[in-house]
């Protein structure tokens, strides 16, 4: 990273907003836990997790580790379409990183951040910010799009205002994503800016929004497309992980279920925990799991995202000792001869 950035998620650069969205979503994880937690027998979920068999996890992991892969691949279409590059092994570290970020840090949008700064060391900010919100939104979309599929198909048990109101968000999502995407929408938004919020950033604004327009629906179709192959990489972790705690749900019923689940990373709160722990007794019943398998499922697999993501950490260590390094050399005054 660039010496004259400052780390991403320093305090000094938060704003009161931040930090009260940052609150909100602690708040509602702890009493999201705190709610389920008290529904269900405690000594029966810690027993459940006691089960674990290792071998399945570390399947799990490895599964989590490979999906950045192919999400940087994502990326690397996006970048494709807008005609820039940075190299794949660049664009997957990056997205090792930001991975570590998204998971240790409140904000989910984290990661995308730190993947911003530093693609802007080798493509202009606009170009780099752009990419990166395209490359999310066709992850959402792809999402939202497998959700609204399966929803037709959900367990009985599962309540029908929470079916309405998961239905209602992603067809909302698709649509304003679509319209995101396209650019016009974002660039008559920025054209309708007073000109001291249209020149901020030397321009960024509208360099932000013609990088959007510029990426092509042939590149946004391939996206989508990867975004669809990373989503059934994660139906795999979750059964991996339900095969890790000897509960027999059957790989179709997790590919109904999972992208439901992963909308909770849409409410405000850490990851989606204490979100998915709450829906997760519904969604399961039809499996035929209690409660408390239920809840421990959404928790290892809450766990083992989290361990993955650790892979990030010597990665970006390396990326600032290497920064470092090239600045130190930079400034080294010329032998002479």
């Amino acid at each position: 990273m660039d010496s004259r950035t400052p780390p991403p998620g320093a305090p000094a650069g938060k704003t009161a907003r931040q930090r009260l969205l940052s609150l909100l979503k602690i708040g509602v994880t702890a009493l999201g836990l705190f709610l389920v937690l008290r529904g269900i027998d405690f000594a029966a979920l810690v027993g459940t997790l006691r089960t674990v068999r290792l071998g399945w996890m570390l399947v799990g992991a490895l599964g989590i580790a490979l999906s950045l892969v192919v999400r940087a691949y994502r990326w690397h279409v996006v970048l494709h379409g807008v005609g820039s590059s940075i190299r794949f092994g660049r664009l997957v570290e990056l997205y090792l990183v930001g991975s570590f970020f998204n998971a240790f840090l409140p904000s989910g949008l984290g990661g995308d951040v730190v993947r911003a700064a530093e693609a802007a060391q080798d493509v202009s900010p606009g170009v780099a910010a752009g990419t990166v919100l395209v490359d999310r939104l066709t992850g959402l979309l792809a999402l939202f799009a497998m959700a609204l599929a399966v929803l037709p198909f959900r367990p009985a048990e599962f309540p029908p205002r929470l079916a309405l109101t998961i239905g209602a968000i992603c067809l909302v999502g698709l649509l304003g994503g679509f319209a995101l995407i396209d650019g016009r929408l974002l660039r008559l938004v920025v054209e309708r800016l007073p000109g001291s919020l249209k020149a901020a950033g030397g321009g960024f604004l509208d360099r932000l929004a013609a990088t959007i327009h510029s990426c092509g629906w042939r590149s946004i179709a391939l996206a989508l497309l990867v975004s669809l192959v990373f989503n059934l990489m994660q139906v795999g972790w979750w059964a991996t992980t339900g095969r890790a705690l000897g509960l027999r749900v059957p790989f179709g019923y997790f590919l109904l279920v999972v992208p439901i689940m992963s909308l909770a990373v849409l409410v405000p709160s850490i990851g989606g925990l204490g979100v998915r722990e709450s829906v997760a007794p519904a969604l399961f019943a039809g499996a035929g799991l209690a409660p408390e398998q239920a809840v421990a499922l959404t928790l290892l697999v809450f766990g083992l995202e989290r361990v993955a993501s650790l892979l990030g950490a010597p990665v970006y260590a390396w990326s600032a000792v290497r920064t470092a390094r090239r600045v130190g050399e930079a400034g080294r005054p010329a032998h002479p001869r």
